[in-house]
């Protein structure tokens, strides 16, 4: 039960942030990169402080210098900045395609790093999502952009951070959890901000943008931490591949993108590929 709920909140997050996602690449068509990333982190930091004094918490905890957070922090910065300069720079679809090679990175964190057992025909599901994803990719061809290293990077951040998390004392709130990468935006925004446009005061539509980044990001971080603190990691991590057919939906309506043959059929193995390893995991738990 707790894999499947781990699961269930997965697919939460990943819906939630593609739409954050949408709304922070539509922001960015007239605010910088930098910007955007501090008025988004001082909002998240504004309500999940709020979220931490409502349940009885400091809004400051020792535990906030422990490794593990230390390192999620650091892992937070890169992961955000680079994705978020990958939305921004590169169709939303292509992006979020990149990003789904995070769950490989983490299926072999956990085993590394938690002692996770992965059967072979999991290891096999695994490398097929691998395959899909490399579908959508295809090196080399006209279709990958070199800001898509943006993605790669952010890629590697964010699989840190879903470690990093993990190892975080069991003790520590959520909204303990959320304030302190909702702050970690806004040290990504000041390390970019020098090196993009200055800053500017956001209209009506970018601010309402902002707003709902803000709204929605705080429903996926909620949900994408409550999921990997719960359940075996290696199989509530293929699930994040469901941000990508959130992302090409979104990518299609609102901003006219149009994948490929290629893209749809990678999106379909990386999808097939995550059912097939929570149904594996389903068999074993039961035998």
């Amino acid at each position: 039960m707790d894999t499947l709920r781990g699961s269930l909140l997965m697919v939460l997050a990943m819906a939630a942030f593609a739409l954050e996602d949408m709304f922070i690449k539509s922001a960015a068509r007239s605010l910088p990169v930098g910007q955007i990333l501090i008025l988004f982190g001082a909002g998240g930091m504004v309500i999940f402080a709020i979220l931490a004094r409502a349940q009885g918490h400091r809004l400051w905890t020792s535990v906030f210098c422990t490794r593990a957070l230390l390192v999620r922090s650091v892992a937070e910065v890169a992961g955000r900045l680079c994705f978020t300069l990958a939305i921004a720079l590169t169709p939303l679809s292509s992006a979020s395609a990149i990003l789904q090679a995070t769950p490989l990175v983490v299926s072999a964190g956990a085993v590394v790093f938690f002692n996770e057992q992965v059967g072979i025909r999991r290891w096999l599901a695994i490398a097929a999502g691998f395959i899909g994803v490399l579908m959508i990719l295809r090196p080399g061809a006209s279709g990958f952009e070199l800001a898509s290293l943006f993605a790669v990077a952010g890629t590697l951040g964010f699989a840190g951070r879903d470690l990093a998390t993990r190892a975080a004392p069991a003790g520590l709130s959520n909204a303990h959890l959320g304030l302190a990468g909702f702050a970690m935006l806004v040290v990504a925004g000041l390390i970019a901000l020098p090196f993009g446009a200055p800053m500017q005061v956001p209209d009506v539509e970018t601010t309402v943008d902002l707003v709902a980044a803000t709204l929605v990001g705080v429903v996926a971080y909620q949900a994408l931490t409550g999921a990997m603190r719960v359940g075996e990691i290696s199989v509530v991590a293929p699930f994040r591949y469901t941000r990508l057919i959130f992302a090409m939906v979104l990518g299609v309506v609102v901003f006219h993108e149009r994948p490929d043959m290629w893209t749809l059929i990678g999106s379909a193995v990386i999808v097939v590929s995550g059912g097939f390893t929570l149904m594996r995991s389903n068999r074993r738990q039961v035998a």
